[in-house]
């Protein structure tokens, strides 16, 4: 996906020393080395790790796994991880990475989409509110069928 110069895909080992800083921002220190590692094990479990790339280094993350559940005949997907370098908020990178999560866990036949947000972050609630998602709990959840 690609947008106004903006572009989200799937996350690669190369990307790993730029992910590794933005995770830095968020106090998540991570060998470079071993997140690229990770990043390619990912490849191969049941979701995906989203890179939105503008201009230079990674600019957000978005990471999503499915699981089945008894609630529901179709798994659920949800947000593990969801990042946007602080200098880049507020234009629409972690809106666009939740609507490529969704587009890729409607095409893997899931049926709801989840995000848990921490006490600690009211401004995620606001973010949740304001892209379709309805608050279920402690977690927020938004429907991946068509309304």
């Amino acid at each position: 996906m690609s947008r106004f110069g903006l572009e989200i895909r799937a996350a690669t080992a190369a990307e790993a020393p730029g992910l590794a800083t933005l995770l830095a921002t968020a106090g998540h220190a991570v060998d470079p080395c071993d997140l690229a590692d990770r990043l390619t094990t990912l490849r191969d479990a049941p979701g995906a790790a989203l890179v939105a790339l503008r201009w230079g280094p990674p600019s957000g993350l978005l990471l999503w796994h499915w699981y089945p559940t008894l609630e529901d005949a179709r798994p659920t997907a949800q947000i593990t991880t969801l990042l946007v370098d602080p200098e880049e908020r507020r234009v629409g990178i972690g809106r666009l990475l939740v609507k490529a999560a969704a587009q890729a866990a409607r095409a893997a036949g899931c049926g709801k989409l989840e995000l848990g947000v921490p006490a600690s972050a009211p401004f995620l609630r606001e973010f949740c509110l304001a892209t379709g998602f309805a608050e279920v709990g402690s977690r927020f959840a938004r429907s991946l069928r068509k309304q």
